[in-house]
């Protein structure tokens, strides 16, 4: 069964479903403000789970990361990457292609938020406070230089992804 922490992360992962849909709903142009909102949104949820939620797991298991961790930091990696460069149609569906295979293994029975949940316990409720009144991330401008477009293509292959 759900708990306040997979509520709350799964209802997230559907507003920036929404964001990100409402950024491309233009054939024509993409929505920038609709896309930086989804950009905005994503990598203060990326920090959410990698500064409260994955540290917590953790030291509740003695030190010992939780068996999914890594996958999840690789497409965390991979995302926050393909955020970097001015948005085209082709980044953000590869970044939609991403989301699609990571918010399952978050989501999914016995998936990164259910395992977090059942070892965090009674630290539930101080947990979900930290969550809900996270900071967002300092967002820099795109950066449009070719270099940065090659990172970030060599960060989405190393999570295992092409980008489209």
């Amino acid at each position: 069964m759900a708990g306040p922490i997979y509520s709350f992360l799964v209802h997230d992962h559907e507003r920036l479903d929404g964001l990100i849909n409402r950024a491309l709903a233009n054939p024509e142009k993409i929505d920038d403000n609709a896309y930086a909102e989804f950009r905005t949104g994503l990598l203060k949820h990326i920090s959410i789970e990698e500064k409260i939620l994955l540290p917590a797991a953790q030291r509740l298991r003695g030190g010992t990361p939780l068996p999914i961790a890594a996958r999840i930091r690789l497409d965390h990696g991979a995302l926050v990457a393909l955020t970097v460069p001015p948005p085209t149609r082709a980044l953000i569906s590869s970044i939609r292609s991403i989301l699609t295979a990571h918010n399952e293994r978050e989501e999914e029975v016995d998936g990164l938020y259910e395992a977090s949940e059942s070892i965090i316990g009674k630290n539930v409720e101080e947990l979900l406070v930290m969550m809900q009144s996270a900071a967002d991330v300092p967002v820099l401008p795109h950066n449009p230089n070719p270099k940065a477009l090659d990172a970030t293509r060599r960060a989405v292959e190393r999570a295992g992804y092409k980008m489209e």
